[in-house]
């Protein structure tokens, strides 16, 4: 028997060790475990379930695809679901990024961002770029191409001597700061970081700069000021590098907008897509790139690179049926106005709870932070395991967060609040009842203040 779950030791294994139910059954909002409780998906698994679980319109379109076939390998057949999904996938990017290459996940698709971003820079003669610059902290994936991305110690470290790591600046963390610049010019000052380093390595050496334009897991929903996406931009016009945006937990409308690039009018080279894009109901994700990138590699003997299953016709045809979900219901509208009522309540919580410092995000991509003094935003004591145990007590009530250390991986705690977008008012009040009951718990454990209701 397996002492932690009580349950039959399991031959199958993930991260650590499981104490989690066991799955019967999804449905919209919620998920069922097979004793019949009922847990509110508060973060969409990992910010992934964006149009809710068991949507029977995407569940039909699957069974009908898989009574005509289930596979046909692109070197041998081309599919209509792939080409319709790469058609309506263009349509809603911003202009300029109508190819699309098609991966399992988002660690394949920023993986194949930097490979289409070196054989571009080696069809236009430019064979010393290489370096790709990113942020700390940041995720981009645990493939080793993109964990060298990741700026993410406890993940990153061990594998070190495996890889190549890349060049990192800071995230532009302005929530910490302690200067008395205004909030856009703390945006310009952590951009032109960005031009420091360039010139640091040398222009000639760099290929790219990749980033989350809203942080994920590694800095829970961060938000530049609004100067720093067009500086950005505007610095890696002038050396000539591609700006790479990881859009997978961004992308599919999590942010009120399709892609989190339309809130600044940011057209980036690349983008990186999956997690809601399929919305958890087949793996599958993208790239999406300028067609003068992707026509300049097709046009110096092909694109060296590829997965078994890109543009596999059963995931084209449920992505397909995503998309639809999404526009048919205005599902992206309704995470700008969900959004900000649920945004609005968490802000609220800093009222009760003194350890809350800061509450950020856009959309229904929402994260809160825990400090131990709000004046210097220092983190509570790592060995309080915040990150951990406020999870474990929500999901004894019924509700399912996400949770991170912000600062580098080792200490700082932020929960991430990212419920589907066909999320309601009730739905939301739910959230925030087991959330504070939660908070309560867990504060009374700890030892923490509270402002009493």
């Amino acid at each position: 028997m397996n002492k932690i779950t009580d349950q039959p030791q399991s031959n199958l294994f993930y991260q650590s060790h499981s104490n989690r139910p066991m799955l019967d059954r999804a449905e919209g909002i919620y998920l069922y475990d097979v004793n019949g409780k009922r847990y509110l998906d508060g973060s969409s698994g990992a910010m992934v379930s964006n149009i809710g679980h068991s949507n029977p319109y995407v569940l039909e379109a699957m069974k009908r695809q898989m009574d005509k076939a289930t596979f046909g390998y692109r070197l041998h057949f081309q599919n209509e679901p792939a080409e319709r999904l790469a058609t309506m996938t263009a349509d809603l990017m911003p202009a300029g990024l109508g190819r699309v290459f098609f991966v399992s996940g988002g660690s394949e698709a920023v993986e194949s961002a930097i490979k289409l971003a070196r054989q571009y820079a080696i069809t236009q003669g430019a064979e010393k770029r290489w370096k790709v610059i990113s942020r700390f902290p940041s995720y981009h994936g645990c493939s080793l191409g993109a964990l060298a991305l990741t700026g993410y110690n406890p993940l990153a470290k061990p594998f070190l001597p495996m890889m190549r790591d890349m060049p990192k600046i800071p995230a532009p963390t302005c929530y910490l700061d302690q200067d008395n610049l205004s909030h856009e010019a703390r945006g310009l000052k952590y951009a032109n970081m960005l031009r420091d380093e360039i010139m640091a390595q040398g222009p000639q050496t760099v290929l790219g700069f990749i980033m989350e334009p809203i942080g994920g897991a590694s800095t829970g929903a961060l938000v530049a000021p609004d100067s720093y996406y067009a500086r950005i931009r505007e610095i890696c016009d002038e050396f000539g590098i591609l700006l790479i945006y990881d859009e997978v937990m961004t992308g599919a409308g999590r942010t009120g907008a399709f892609v989190a690039s339309e809130h600044w009018g940011i057209t980036p080279d690349i983008v990186a897509l999956s997690k809601g894009f399929a919305a958890g109901y087949v793996p599958l994700g993208a790239m999406v790139a300028k067609t003068e990138i992707v026509d300049a590699v097709l046009g110096s003997g092909g694109f060296l690179h590829g997965f078994t299953y890109a543009g596999n016709p059963l995931a084209a045809a449920a992505g397909v049926a995503v998309l639809e979900v999404l526009q048919r219901d205005n599902l992206i509208a309704n995470a700008g106005r969900m959004g900000d009522v649920l945004k609005a309540k968490l802000t609220g919580l800093m009222e009760r709870y003194p350890f809350i410092g800061d509450v950020r995000g856009k959309g229904l991509l929402l994260a809160f932070e825990m400090v131990s003094d709000r004046q210097t935003m220092a983190p509570l004591p790592k060995e309080l395991n915040a990150f951990n145990r406020l999870v474990d007590l929500a999901h004894d009530r019924g509700l399912i967060i996400y949770s991170r250390r912000t600062r580098g991986g080792y200490e700082g705690d932020h929960f991430l609040i990212c419920p589907p977008l066909i999320i309601t008012v009730d739905g939301i009040d739910e959230i925030m009842a087991n959330l504070t009951d939660a908070l309560d718990q867990f504060a009374i454990e700890a030892g923490l203040d509270r402002n009493r209701a």
